[in-house]
């Protein structure tokens, strides 16, 4: 077992773990703690605990204090010297002409670098640019190209459901979402209505998911042959996740077809895994399109750029 604190540097931002040496700083502390990209100032989520030896990355560093007045002075200075440095790097971009979108600037604490964040369709040649960038600040200069999902974690803002983003909020880490999840909680396929502000499939699918493939997992797939709890035979035609019922057109003795519903529990049938193919989906070939290219930008996105 290993002690030791939970730091974060930035709005939901990824968690590390340091040592808390001779220190005991308590959630919502300030601490002061060298990274690879310098010293760094950042706020204690978990107080002093203990660990397992497979969940820290070794070497483990230590705090180096935990802030001063100074150390909280020096930081608010550095906010606002980022919000100057990102107006002079939006107007060098215009400058030098290049197809990039700027979305944030930031200090390390030490002041011995500046990073900027960027949005851009393809590769950009930005060697110029930092050029002109170090001539100005005389420290380093890291420009780094994010994605969409990114550029949203920084923005903030709220979502179609009226609450800030969760990625802005509480999501440290980019969970994979696929167009399987929107297909087991039986939502629209209409891209409009599934993407996000970003463009991409709505990280809340993934809240979730888990509790509807548990109760996807005791219902018939469509199409499937069921025997029902009066003795009749049928074929379902739609199944309700939240309400766990079934829609089964039975036969009845007359040779007649009628619609009848039924609780889950009501019915019997072969478990089986559920089709995927056509018949999950409801819309035309442009809306088709669409979820592909949606599919294919799940797959593009990677992981986040913004700890690295």
């Amino acid at each position: 077992m290993v002690k030791v604190i939970g730091v974060r540097f930035r709005t939901a931002g990824k968690v590390y773990y340091f040592a808390p040496g001779d220190y005991n700083p308590v959630r919502g502390d300030h601490v002061i703690v060298e990274t690879a990209r310098g010293l760094e100032y950042g706020d204690v989520v978990l107080s002093v605990r203990e660990v397992t030896d497979d969940k820290v990355v070794q070497p483990l560093k230590a705090v180096m204090r935990v802030a001063t007045k100074e150390d909280d002075e020096q930081e608010r200075i550095n906010k606002e010297k980022e919000k100057e440095a990102f107006n002079i790097c939006k107007e060098k971009i215009a400058k030098h002409g290049l197809e990039m979108k700027l979305i944030d600037a930031e200090y390390t604490f030490d002041g011995n670098k500046v990073l900027f964040y960027f949005t851009a369709d393809g590769r950009v040649d930005f060697r110029e640019l930092v050029k002109d960038l170090a001539s100005v600040f005389r420290t380093r200069i890291e420009l780094r190209q994010v994605g969409v999902r990114d550029e949203t974690k920084m923005m903030g803002g709220l979502g179609i459901c009226g609450r800030p983003f969760c990625c802005h909020t509480f999501l440290s880490d980019f969970a994979p979402v696929t167009i399987r999840m929107v297909k087991d909680q039986g939502l629209s396929l209409n891209p409009g209505k599934i993407s996000g502000v970003c463009g991409r499939l709505m990280c809340c699918l993934n809240h979730e998911n888990e509790t509807y493939q548990y109760l996807n997992s005791r219902l018939p797939a469509i199409k499937d042959e069921v025997t029902t709890v009066d003795g009749l035979r049928g074929t379902v035609t739609s199944v309700s996740a939240l309400k766990q019922t079934v829609k089964v057109l039975v036969m009845l003795d007359n040779d007649e077809k009628e619609m009848r519903e039924y609780k889950v529990e009501d019915i019997k049938f072969k478990p089986r895994r559920r089709r995927e193919g056509k018949n999950d989906r409801n819309g035309d070939g442009e809306q088709d399109a669409e979820i592909k290219k949606l599919e294919a930008l799940e797959r593009k996105e990677g992981k986040s750029k913004l700890d690295e």
